[in-house]
């Protein structure tokens, strides 16, 4: 192959128009195509910024001409020539009205013929192309989306160095957390028998900055989870985590809102009106059934506990006088889309997640109706229950009952998000935020036998629900707040506990003694004893937010090498086994696994 010489880039090969005709420029990329025409020749050079035509003709040296007959797809290429009118042009690329009329040209490159086509929107397997990512990433759409990734980083720091903050690094080797089983681990080999775990988030360091007196932390950070297999989640992923020092709810929640404003607003021209809409937990639950909704469409959530409660339909009245209740959702027009082949998919799907089945009435576009429960019912009972869903004729009524009301409000949930995608309801290109408040201070864990915190140990209870920390848990909310981006939990935080007497009995009521609090948090705690000022933060998804922003159906679209859902990586084959050597280094070894360590996944 040739070295490039004396030729020297001068420009980006998507960057070229109409005003740069009569124009020198050198170009480098890699070949898209070569069309042989016999006396003319034309290449398609791409480099990230798109594609420009290269064109060899009668008037080209013939050692020029016969080099460019010996292109291939993605042989590397340095051109140089003149930037002329194309005689035929293409409206469907930016540089469609111009040609370079190549004098000189250089393969610095050659290569084998890719095992998938380097084009957009390819259909080549994802297993596949993530073998050869280093491939896949050439494809124009991913490099759009690593670019927009690299831009929304960059409006990131611009926004948060606008307001005051100081990005600091925190460690990537710390001590395991409490929820160390989702820890990843690092053997240490100069600490024989103990471990570094790779952070789930920079917790605690954040605070601890802002008991150094930096007020205002953010940091674009690395975070790992040891999570079991899910379909789109990343073992290591990135946050935007900030805290702040000297602020309320309301200063945090202000500086997120100015900051995704900002970022929607410079990365895809798309106003997001402000300030969002706020729902507490309760609301959302009993609105939408779940803490994250996705408020783009309707088929809000209602209860009909009280018309049922002494119908005779003993599912319903069981479910109330057992101390739980009746809601449902109303799928407006879908009475000739729900067939009753398709709600039983759905009765199907509702006992799959725990419910005990589902309950339906059709009001048919001629005027009857269908149900699978009207025969226990009084004609009075079904009117009421019609008038409390809003339904109409067309549409499709459906109902769950439970003894745990939770049990009811969750499968209405999961199922208005199944019937609205079988709709086909959910607007695109819509961005719906929703900041939820209030969070439970609590959460019953049913392995542990006992009350967890719901965020994390340092999240501060409200200030009016202190009395019943001790006496009524279920009544404690926290000082916790999540931004909701159409259906999916963007980011988390809330207000910390800075009052060393406040976190020693927030402890005591997690089950902690105090030495077991101090074994695990004791150098926050001793840290606390030297002046922590108020403060208060979240951390935010960033691949998330990309996904959201760019309308990608996976997280794996906009981070450049990922994991797939094992946690492997096709590309390196990891993780793979290391040397044994390696291991006794590290003073360990396998024990009790019958597999090889490469067949350990």
């Amino acid at each position: 192959m040739e070295p490039m010489g004396t030729l020297k880039r001068t420009v980006y090969c998507g960057t070229l128009g109409a005003g740069d005709i009569g124009k020198a420029v050198t170009v480098a990329g890699w070949a898209q195509r070569q069309r042989d025409l016999g006396s003319l020749i034309f290449i398609d050079l791409r480099d990230r910024t798109g594609i420009v035509q290269l064109a060899f003709d009668d008037q080209t040296d013939r050692k020029v001409f016969d080099k460019a007959f010996t292109v291939r797809g993605e042989y590397v290429l340095m051109a140089n020539g003149t930037v002329r009118e194309r005689s035929s042009k293409n409206s469907e690329i930016p540089t469609g009205e111009i040609e370079i009329e190549v004098t000189e040209l250089k393969i610095l490159a050659a290569s084998e013929t890719p095992p998938f086509e380097i084009v957009e929107d390819s259909q080549t397997s994802e297993l596949m192309r993530l073998k050869y990512r280093y491939l896949d990433l050439r494809r124009p759409d991913l490099q759009r989306n690593i670019l927009m990734r690299h831009r929304i980083s960059k409006i990131t720091r611009d926004y948060f160095d606008e307001n005051g903050f100081i990005e600091i690094e925190t460690p990537i080797m710390i001590r395991s957390t409490p929820e160390g089983a989702r820890d990843f681990l690092v053997p240490s080999r100069i600490h024989k028998g103990s471990f570094y775990a790779l952070p789930q988030s920079p917790q605690l360091y954040k605070q601890l900055s802002m008991v150094a007196g930096f007020d205002r932390y953010i940091q674009i950070a690395r975070c790992f989870r040891d999570e079991d297999l899910r379909a789109d989640r990343q073992p290591e992923f990135t946050q935007i985590d900030l805290e702040m020092s000297f602020v309320d709810m309301e200063d945090v929640l202000s500086i997120v809102e100015g900051y995704i404003a900002r970022v929607f607003k410079d990365a895809v021209c798309t106003d997001v009106p402000l300030p969002i809409k706020r729902l507490t937990y309760k609301q959302a639950l009993e609105t939408y059934g779940t803490d994250k909704p996705d408020t783009r469409y309707g088929m809000e959530l209602f209860d009909i506990s009280a018309i049922t409660a002494n119908c005779g339909f003993s599912v319903f009245a069981g479910a109330v006088t057992g101390g739980g209740s009746v809601g449902g959702i109303t799928a407006k027009n879908a009475a000739s889309v729900l067939t009753r082949k398709e709600i039983d998919k759905l009765t199907e799907m509702v006992r799959g997640i725990g419910a005990k089945g589902l309950a339906w009435i059709k009001l048919n576009e001629d005027g009857t109706t269908s149900s699978s429960f009207s025969k226990f019912m009084t004609e009075e009972e079904m009117h009421a229950i019609a008038g409390a869903a809003k339904a109409e004729a067309g549409d499709v009524v459906l109902l769950i009952a439970d003894t745990v009301k939770a049990h009811v409000l969750s499968t209405l949930g999961q199922l208005r998000t199944a019937v609205a995608k079988q709709l086909d309801i959910i607007p695109k290109g819509r961005f719906d935020f929703l900041w939820i408040l209030e969070f439970p201070f609590f959460d019953w864990d049913e392995e542990a036998g006992q009350f967890m915190a719901m965020h994390h140990p340092f999240t501060s209870p409200m200030d009016e629900c202190l009395d019943y920390l001790e006496t009524d848990k279920e009544k404690v909310r926290a000082k916790a707040y999540d931004l909701v981006l159409n259906g999916i939990e963007l980011c988390s935080g809330s207000i910390r506990i800075t009052d060393p007497a406040l976190q020693k009995r927030v402890f005591k009521l997690l089950g902690l003694t105090d030495e077991e609090a101090y074994s695990k948090f004791g150098y926050l705690l001793d840290a606390f004893k030297y002046g922590a000022p108020p403060h208060g933060g979240m951390g935010m998804g960033l691949d998330r937010l990309i996904m959201q922003m760019l309308g990608c159906e996976s997280l794996r679209d906009v981070i450049a090498y990922p994991k797939v859902q094992n946690a492997s990586e096709p590309m390196t084959e990891c993780p793979a086994a290391v040397d044994e050597k390696q291991l006794a280094d590290l003073g360990l070894r396998f024990a009790g696994i019958d597999k090889e360590p490469s067949e350990i996944r």
